[in-house]
């Protein structure tokens, strides 16, 4: 692969952190106004279930996809998600290891959670860190402008 190749690859990967944060930021203005309580509607549930899916796939992309691209762009070879992480913070991708760290545990816990009585906590928890996943998303994007500039 040449170097314009793997740039090409970051613009998909963006591309679809972008369709997905629409999504996500959809579900957000959605659930927001509902809030946590001890009981939701049917309608609520799926609004949250929705909310929950999205915040796992912004989260997925922007460590698999997104991170793992930029690491390709700048000649980094791929290694553990924890490599990945690590080269984040080093770029100031991220503020600490801890943040990506309970993004993806939450994610986790999104992916296998059947609970009911365990939703609420996710549910809340999902709230707090979506504004964390924006500001993430938000900083992944302005870095990676010094590549795109060239490909507009």
């Amino acid at each position: 692969m040449t170097q314009n190749d793997y740039v090409i690859n970051l613009q998909n990967a963006l591309s679809q952190l972008d369709n997905a944060l629409y999504w996500l930021n959809r579900s957000y203005r959605q659930c927001g106004p509902i809030g946590i309580k001890s009981t939701y509607t049917e309608s609520e549930l799926d609004n949250f279930e929705a909310l929950t899916s999205r915040f796992a796939r912004v989260s997925d992309i922007l460590t698999q996809k997104v991170y793992r691209s930029i690491d390709a762009v700048e000649f980094e070879t791929s290694g553990t998600m924890i490599d990945v992480v690590n080269r984040a913070e080093k770029r100031g991708l991220i503020d600490s290891t801890d943040q990506i760290r309970t993004i993806r545990d939450l994610r986790n816990s999104i992916a296998h959670e059947y609970v009911k009585e365990s939703l609420i906590e996710l549910f809340q928890d999902t709230l707090k860190l979506i504004p964390t996943l924006l500001k993430l998303v938000n900083y992944a994007k302005q870095y990676c402008q010094k590549y795109l500039k060239d490909q507009q």
